[in-house]
């Protein structure tokens, strides 16, 4: 067991009608990994803001080795050993990886510039550490994700951080830099790090995890040695119930066509054809760069097609842009709610009526009392965990985030609803909320394209399956036939398929 080099004790803090933390205790061991779970909402991104230096306590203390400290701020937290990275990644794009490695702190030759070849050395000797083919002079923007992410561990190891903090790291990689990211943090336990591991994903808690704290509603749950528990545990810890059916399936009886796709064709899908009932969940699979998301943004209009039909109850449609899909009964929640599906800097309202503003347009204007009543009975339908409708949307957990996105595709009154990685991000529990949302559009009578990577909700929530590889599609499969093992093979025969030509 590593030594304890940090304790945070009856950690307190309040904003505007919530009370975030209540007594939260939270610990970090030298050589080991603390992941630190919870729903969201539970508290983890204001425990670890308040160790960081963003927000300052209400109450509670903070003991670093043997001494009570007080953090101030970033820098302050930085002077102490403590870094964070953060899941949107704090670089500057156009400045080289060695100027963001020592931004703020620039070592000085001693004529009074600027010493590059110094921090060029120890960039690449930290690099180096890491075992990381990065040039320090390159320019961050040229860098994949992964390498960023290097990047930042690199400037933590920089300030000579003792205590690391990643925030959902895994977020944007793909299979291969996740192994390298988790050997470089076998590396920094080797070299005597305590790390926080904040993470959705329960498969790598036990991958790269040595302990675990949960949290709940903003209160200490428990703290876990990782090899004595289990998923189920786990979940039961985090959302205070067992999780006995994870995915609630249910049958529809509706049976006429809604959509009808034939040889849908561009750049990026080829000779796509499909059809979509009422009140069905039809769930893509495949690989990473299968062509997915291509599909569903040709459909909603982003992309233009060159080739095929688009034909929603029975009328064919030419949809030249995403204001053409709404209007015609077809939307899409994008995978990245952050950059393409809400406004974060405008409150919980707003985001849901904005898609749908002509609802309440009146001869002077917006009827402003219609639009928050609406909005409200939104908030209300689908369990958006808000103080209140003013609330920025930049403020709410990932979970409610998500479903503010899908509130305000609804107020549409959509036909066909397109959801691009649904639960991307959002904690066992919310899912849970957000699948119950997915039955409850299925009662109505709509329609669901659900695109997901996780092959477990594909195969739980799906009433039909379609798999596609590398812009094509390559198989279909009933709820009932369809299996892991069956997906799968359509890809790899592809593969293989490839690899004889």
């Amino acid at each position: 067991m590593g030594r304890e080099i940090l304790k945070m004790e009856n950690i307190s803090k309040s904003f505007p009608g919530v009370k975030a933390l209540d007594n939260v205790d939270f610990s970090v061991y030298e050589n080991e990994v603390m992941a630190l779970l919870g729903e969201n909402g539970a508290g983890k991104s204001t425990l670890m803001k308040i160790l960081s230096g963003v927000y300052t306590k209400d109450g509670g203390k903070i003991i670093l080795g043997d001494k009570e400290i007080d953090i101030t701020s970033p820098r302050d937290a930085s002077s102490k050993g403590i870094a964070i990275i953060h899941q949107e990644l704090n670089l500057v794009p156009y400045l080289t990886v060695y100027e963001n490695i020592f931004l703020g702190r620039e070592i000085k030759a001693p004529y009074g510039g600027l010493d590059k070849k110094e921090m060029i050395r120890q960039s690449r000797e930290i690099l180096e550490k890491l075992k990381v083919n990065i040039s320090p002079t390159m320019t961050v923007n040229y860098l994949s994700i992964a390498q960023q992410q290097m990047v930042e561990i690199a400037k933590a190891l920089s300030l000579n951080a003792k205590i690391i903090i990643m925030d959902e790291p895994t977020d944007t990689l793909t299979d291969t830099e996740v192994s390298s990211l988790f050997e470089i943090i076998q590396e920094l336990k080797r070299q005597g790090k305590g790390l926080v591991y904040i993470s959705h994903r329960l498969k790598e808690v036990f991958e790269v995890c040595d302990k675990l704290t949960v949290l709940r509603d903003g209160q200490f749950v428990g703290q876990r040695d990782v090899a004595n528990v289990d998923e189920g545990e786990i979940i039961r810890l985090m959302v205070g119930r067992t999780l006995d059916e994870q995915f609630p399936y249910i049958s529809t009886d509706y049976s006429e066509e809604v959509l009808k796709v034939e040889n849908l064709s561009n750049e990026y899908v080829r000779d796509i054809s499909f059809s979509l009932k009422e009140g069905e969940i039809l769930g893509i699979s495949g690989l990473v760069g299968a062509g997915r998301t291509e599909l569903a943004k040709t459909l909603y209009g982003f992309y233009k097609k060159n080739e095929g039909n688009i034909i929603l109850n029975g009328e064919e449609l030419n949809i030249n842009s995403p204001k053409d899909a709404l209007e015609k009964g077809i939307v899409y929640v994008s995978e990245d709610r952050k950059s393409d599906g809400l406004i974060l800097i405008m409150d919980v309202k707003s985001n849901i009526t904005i898609s749908a503003l002509e609802k309440f347009k009146t001869a002077l204007g917006l009827n402003k009392k219609k639009e928050y009543r609406v909005a409200e009975e939104y908030r209300e339908k689908i369990n958006i965990k808000t103080p209140s409708l003013q609330q920025k949307v930049k403020n709410l957990s990932g979970g409610n985030q998500q479903k503010v996105a899908i509130a305000k595709s609804l107020l549409t009154d959509p036909k066909v609803l397109i959801l691009d990685e649904p639960t991307r991000g959002v904690d066992v529990g919310a899912k849970r909320e957000i699948y119950d949302l997915l039955n409850e559009i299925k009662r109505e009578g709509r329609s669901i394209i659900m695109i997901s990577s996780e092959m477990p909700e594909i195969l739980g929530m799906s009433d039909r399956i379609l798999v596609m590889h590398e812009g094509r599609l390559k198989g279909e499969l009933d709820r009932d036939e369809a299996t892991q093992e069956k997906i799968m093979s359509y890809i790899v025969r592809e593969e293989e398929n490839r690899d004889e030509e």
